[in-house]
């Protein structure tokens, strides 16, 4: 959100945009679902779930937002007045909210800084869609087993290696596939008697 901006524009940016920083514990609601989705947070320290629940109380993770990454700015732009969907702190975490309002409303000054982090937001906005996109790809699949490879396919040419870890515990995770836990747990279980991963705990290795 700050690229190309130097330190004295953020500190005159925040004041104007009402910016806050807040500490949350890990499980802290930070939005909660029909609250007004008015502003946008970015994460400085820790990571954030955004999840979804439907009236039978089924659990889903829609997003991981880690550091330097944003929630409900999509929401906020929309003009969407509740939001849809809640955001838990995935672990203490620190994060800053902007007012939405005042982003999208450039000062009389034309202040090249605020322009410039309007283009930001721009740019970061299409980065969560591209995001979105490749879950889509991934739950899209027609088995728990299509699924899970897909995924760790995605983290391990993310990561650059074959080892790599992921931001998920298992629950989470099959509330991210939107798979059965027990399920998703038996296949990576034969997955790894087939010789094509190793797994310790969060952390993966493909071997095939």
């Amino acid at each position: 959100m700050f690229h190309q901006i130097g330190e004295e524009e953020r500190k005159k940016l925040l004041a104007c945009m009402d910016g806050r920083e807040t500490v949350w514990e890990k499980g802290q609601i930070l939005l909660g679902e029909e609250e007004p989705a008015d502003h946008l947070g970015i994460v400085l320290e820790g990571s954030l779930q955004v999840v979804e629940e439907d009236i039978w109380g089924n659990r889903g993770i829609l997003e991981q937002v880690g550091e330097g990454e944003l929630y409900g700015a999509a929401f906020a732009c929309a003009g969407i007045q509740k939001s849809p969907v809640s955001v838990v702190a995935a672990k203490k975490s620190r994060v800053l909210r902007i007012q939405m309002e005042k982003l999208m409303q450039v000062c009389p000054n034309s202040c090249p800084a605020h322009q410039q982090m309007i283009r930001n937001l721009v740019y970061l906005l299409a980065r969560k869609n591209v995001a979105l996109n490749e879950k889509i790809k991934h739950i899209s699949r027609r088995t728990t087993r299509e699924k899970l490879l897909a995924y760790l396919a995605d983290q391990a040419k993310k990561a650059g290696k074959k080892d790599f870890s992921i931001p998920f515990d298992r629950q989470e995770l099959a509330d991210y596939l939107c798979v059965d836990r027990s399920a998703m747990s038996a296949e990576l279980g034969k997955l790894k008697r087939e010789g094509k991963i190793d797994l310790w705990k969060n952390e993966f290795r493909l071997l095939s």
